[in-house]
């Protein structure tokens, strides 16, 4: 058939090898699969699991487990996922260590420049909590959120303030909160005594440290080293604990 003067080349001349893009007329790139836009995670790849956090009279307990699981591999050990933040904030995160990495480097950037203004006033935890709340809903809203828990704890004008906020920005206070696999295994711990009346700090201690244990015999992400940090209006200590073990009832289970 004649093509009545008009020169039409072959399309598919010099086709794309695989994993490449096709050079269409008049365009000179060609993008790899590897580098074609920017390309975010669809999900957690280093994690931590479990933070336990209490409300106690004076102030506010944090608790998480020191161990950074590279799916079902434990690959990182001693590493802390429960920070002081400042003299009023504590901070424990659960799930990507990567994305927390990221955030830690913002908000220490937040508290520089807080404290660089001078003016005797220290960012409080209800500040940080609300703070998140707007930066995770935001990654979430662009399809590319942080794949983490956040529990915001300290003294918010000498009065006790926990909170928590997923990776979707949904955010709620209470006097106690767990995540991870802590939400099926701890939490009911924690409300157990919860309910009990307003705790004191030996109180929180004591349920904390339970929780724990739990949490290590239970959560197959678990580690027997954990730190907690603790907040009231005397200050701020982070610690290091190790979970007493008991395998005295191993016997008991079929194929130990």
């Amino acid at each position: 058939m004649a093509n009545h003067g008009v020169n039409i080349g072959p399309f598919w001349k010099d086709g794309p090898s695989a994993g490449s893009f096709y050079n269409f007329p008049g365009n000179s790139t060609n993008q790899s699969a590897n580098d074609y836009g920017k390309q975010a995670s669809t999900g957690p790849i280093t994690t931590g699991t479990s933070i336990v956090a209490v409300k106690y009279d004076r102030g506010v307990i944090i608790a998480g487990d020191m161990l950074v699981s590279y799916g079902s591999l434990a690959r990182y050990h001693n590493v802390d996922r429960v920070f002081q933040i400042n003299e009023n904030i504590i901070l424990g995160i659960t799930g990507d260590y990567a994305d927390f990495q990221f955030i830690k480097q913002v908000i220490d950037e937040t508290i520089l420049a807080d404290f660089s203004m001078d003016d005797k006033i220290a960012m409080k935890p209800k500040d940080l909590y609300t703070w998140l709340t707007r930066v995770l809903y935001n990654r979430r809203s662009r399809f590319n959120p942080l794949w983490l828990d956040m529990v915001v704890g300290g003294m918010q004008y000498d009065e006790p303030f926990l909170g928590h906020i997923n990776f979707r920005g949904r955010a709620y206070t209470s006097d106690v909160i767990s995540t991870g696999f802590g939400t099926h295994l701890a939490l009911p711990i924690l409300r157990e005594r919860s309910e009990k009346g307003t705790m004191s700090e030996a109180d929180a201690q004591e349920v904390v440290k339970k929780s724990m244990e739990v949490l290590f015999y239970r959560d197959c992400r678990g580690y027997p080293r954990y730190s907690q940090a603790n907040i009231n209006d005397q200050g701020c200590t982070v610690t290091k604990h190790d979970v007493q073990q008991n395998w005295d009832v191993a016997y008991l289970i079929k194929g130990y």
